[in-house]
């Protein structure tokens, strides 16, 4: 198991991934849909995943479909938190 990524990079990773996913975390939390435990766990889960870097690289380029890739540890989580088109 590789080591915990740090909590700040990760915590804007996962904010910057639900954003181009178009997934409304910090609505869904305000509402109660996600609890602070499930916040920690979206941070957490995106601490301990192996595709940090291309995650990185995948930020930077534009991506107008607003899907989280397959490799996002969190691709579920936000397509379930997605903003109602």
């Amino acid at each position: 198991m590789k080591p915990l990524g740090e909590e700040r990079r990760h915590y804007w990773l996962a904010k910057r991934m639900a954003d181009a996913a178009q997934a409304d975390v910090v609505g869904a939390f305000s509402e109660g849909r996600l609890s602070s435990q499930e916040w920690a766990g979206l941070v957490t889960r995106c601490r301990g995943c192996t595709w940090v870097e291309g995650c990185a690289r995948w930020l930077e380029e534009d991506h107008p479909e607003a899907i989280a890739p397959a490799a996002c540890a969190n691709a579920r989580v936000f397509e379930a938190l997605k903003l109602p088109s």
